[in-house]
C-alpha cells in the first residue's frame, strides 16, 4: 500500500548511490584536540574552535554564572521578554571588537545572514555573490527576492563585469561574501571589492563566520587585519572561535535600528541563551586581550604548511587555519578519510553538494601539539 512517503525511500536511495549520503558521529568529551566519537579516542582535525576556547574554563564558569543569574533560557524574543542586559553586554562587546558602532546578535549566524539580507534587498534589488559562499548568503538571497547572481570564486574581473552589466538595472545592490571561505580556507579580496562597491554605488555584507577571533590583532577579523575603515555589513558568528553559539551583525547605528525593526529571523525568535551569551561575553574579552591564542594558532598553521610542502602534499591554500585537499573522486576522498579514522585522526571527507569538488577538510586550532601535527603528516604521508 503506497503513502505519501514513499518518496522519502526513493530519495534516500539516490542519495546512497551518489555518495552523498552523510550521519552523525557521537562525540562524549569536551571540546579540545582529543575527542571520544562512537566511544574511540581520536585526533580532532575537524573542529571550528580554532582559538581551544570551547573547552575553556573561563567560558565554562561565565555561561554557568549567567545561568544562576538568569536561569536557562531567555523565555521570550528580545522585542517580548527576551531582552536581557546580558544581551546588551555582549552587542557591546562585539561592537567594540569590529569597530562598528552597533550590532545585534541573532540565536545563529545561519540567522543572522537571513534576516539581514532579507531586509536589506528586496523584488527591485540585485545581489552579487561569491559563487563559493555559505548556504546562509545563498538562502538568504533566495528568501530576500532580490535578483542573485554568483561572481567566478575570487574573480574580480567577473564581479567587475557583472556590476557594469547589471547594476543599473536595479535599485539597490549588495555584493556578499565571505572573509575565509569555510571548505577551502583561502580569504576574499576584501579591499578590491570595497573598491568596486565605492565605484558602482553597492553596499557590502562580509560574512567573518571563520576570521572572528582568527584575525586582526584585537581578534577583529579579516576586515581588522586589513585595515577597512569603510561602511559595510559585518555578520558572524559566536560559535566558532568564540567557543559558544549565536550570531551577530556589526555595523552602524542605522543599520541595526533598521534590522530591529525588519530582520524577522530577530524579530521572531527567541532570544539566545543566558549560557552561551555569557559565554561569548567571556570570549570576546579574552580574544582582544590575549592576543598570544592567535600567535601560537598561526605557528600551528606555518609548522603544518611546512610540513605539507616538504612532503609534496598540495592544499588549496594556507591562508587560514582551514587546509583543504582536494581528491580525484568522492570515493577516494571518502577511502582517505576512512584510512585517517582508521589511525586514530578524525578529518571526514567534504563532499559536493556542499563543495563542488570532494576534499579532506582539516581545521587547526591552537591547542595542537607538534606532536599531534607531525603525526597527522605521517598519515597523509603513508596514504
Amino acid at each position: 500500500m503506497s503513502t505519501p512517503y514513499d518518496w522519502l525511500d526513493r530519495s534516500l536511495d539516490s542519495i546512497h548511490k551518489a555518495n552523498w549520503y552523510r550521519s552523525t558521529q557521537t562525540i562524549s568529551s569536551k571540546a579540545g584536540t582529543i575527542a571520544t566519537i562512537d566511544g574511540r579516542e581520536m585526533l580532532m582535525f575537524a573542529s571550528n574552535n580554532y582559538l581551544g576556547l570551547a573547552g575553556d574554563r573561563r567560558l565554562i564558569d561565565a555561561a554557568i554564572a549567567a545561568t544562576e543569574m538568569y536561569g536557562t533560557g531567555s523565555t521570550g524574543s528580545r522585542l517580548v521578554t527576551g531582552h536581557l542586559a546580558l544581551h546588551e553586554e555582549l552587542e557591546t562587546a562585539i561592537a567594540d571588537l569590529k569597530n562598528t558602532e552597533d550590532a545585534l546578535v541573532f540565536s545563529s549566524g545561519y540567522l543572522a545572514n537571513l534576516g539581514a539580507i532579507a531586509a536589506i534587498v528586496g523584488q527591485r534589488d540585485l545581489i552579487l555573490g561569491d559563487e563559493y559562499n555559505h548556504s546562509c548568503l545563498k538562502k538568504g538571497g533566495l528568501l530576500s527576492g532580490a535578483t542573485a547572481i554568483d561572481y567566478q570564486h575570487l574573480n574580480l574581473t567577473d564581479l567587475t563585469a557583472k556590476l557594469q552589466a547589471n547594476r543599473a538595472k536595479y535599485r539597490r545592490c549588495l555584493i556578499t561574501t565571505d572573509s575565509v571561505f569555510s571548505m577551502d580556507g583561502d580569504l576574499a579580496t576584501l579591499r578590491e571589492i570595497m573598491d568596486l562597491a565605492n565605484q558602482y554605488d553597492c553596499m557590502v555584507l562580509v560574512d567573518e563566520a571563520h576570521g572572528t577571533g582568527v584575525f586582526g590583532d584585537r581578534g577583529g577579523g579579516l576586515t581588522q587585519a586589513l585595515g577597512i575603515q569603510q561602511d559595510l555589513i559585518q555578520v558572524g558568528t559566536l560559535s566558532k572561535a568564540l567557543g559558544s553559539l549565536g550570531g551577530y551583525v556589526a555595523g552602524s547605528a542605522k543599520l541595526i535600528d533598521f534590522l530591529r525593526n525588519r530582520a524577522a529571523t530577530w524579530i521572531y525568535t527567541t532570544g539566545l541563551s543566558p549560557a552561551d551569551t555569557g559565554a561569548a561575553i567571556a570570549a570576546i574579552n579574552i580574544v582582544k586581550s590575549e592576543n598570544t591564542l592567535r600567535q601560537q594558532l598561526w605557528q600551528i598553521v606555518r609548522f603544518f604548511k611546512q610540513g605539507l610542502q616538504s612532503l609534496g602534499i598540495q592544499a588549496i591554500a594556507f591562508d587560514s587555519p582551514i587546509i583543504a585537499i582536494e581528491m580525484g573522486d568522492i570515493a577516494q576522498t571518502l577511502k582517505m578519510a576512512t584510512n585517517l579514522r582508521e589511525n586514530g585522526i578524525f578529518a571526514p571527507a567534504i563532499r559536493p553538494p556542499t563543495v563542488p569538488t570532494p576534499r579532506i577538510r582539516l581545521t587547526l586550532m591552537t591547542s595542537h601539539t607538534h606532536e599531534q601535527i607531525q603525526y597527522l603528516m605521517q598519515c597523509l604521508q603513508t596514504w
